[in-house]
């Protein structure tokens, strides 16, 4: 929610299709947003490619490439092609702690301009047990044209199935850019196209 307005957006799916060892191809599906004052439709999709370039001193480190394609409605297409790099990285300190995050860069049409705009993230996860995680992560927009945007964001995922998991998180806004809080539930799974060897 941000400056009085409420927005719902589901399902929020994104498809991974793993075409080598350390490669795969990614398309976001455009979401279906329900905005207060601004009505309802689906946003844009998204393709892209991600690299793994790791593991490097300790590091899992990967590049991802994306494409934004204006597919979606009046009220919520950019419309515009938007590019977006994105550098996430992860360190295990320990059986149960992970350090994460993430450097981006996207490419954004706003009101027909291009807004660049950087982003940050870091966060710490705890796996509490076998099957159940939480995490604590800061994320920081900094675009060209418009204040930064501060956020802090928890979440706890459980595996109910080894090719399944439930999720709930929780964010809130540090900044009068930012959006004044957030929620989502999920549920993700995954499909085995080709036997491992």
């Amino acid at each position: 929610m941000t400056q009085g307005q409420t927005t719902f957006d589901f399902p929020e799916t994104l498809l991974r299709l793993g075409v080598a060892s350390k490669t795969e191809l990614r398309l976001t599906a455009p979401d279906f947003f329900d905005q207060s004052g601004a009505g309802s439709g689906f946003g844009d999709v998204t393709i892209g490619i991600k690299q793994q370039l790791g593991p490097a001193a300790g590091f899992d480190v990967s590049l991802v490439l994306s494409l934004s394609l204006p597919t979606g409605a009046r009220a919520f297409s950019s419309h515009g092609y938007d590019p977006s790099v994105q550098l996430p990285w992860s360190r295990a300190l320990s059986k149960n702690w992970t350090i994460a995050g993430m450097c981006s860069v996207y490419g954004l049409t706003e009101n027909g301009r291009r807004n660049v705009t950087g982003e940050t993230t870091f966060l710490f996860d705890r796996q509490l047990t076998s099957r159940w995680d939480a995490f604590a992560e800061y994320a920081g927009d900094f675009p060209e044209q418009g204040g930064p945007r501060h956020l802090l964001h928890f979440g706890t995922a459980y595996k109910i199935a080894p090719e399944q998991q439930l999720d709930f998180h929780v964010g809130v806004g540090l900044s009068a850019a930012a959006v004044d809080h957030f929620f989502g539930i999920g549920y993700s799974f995954r499909l085995q196209a080709f036997a491992q060897r």
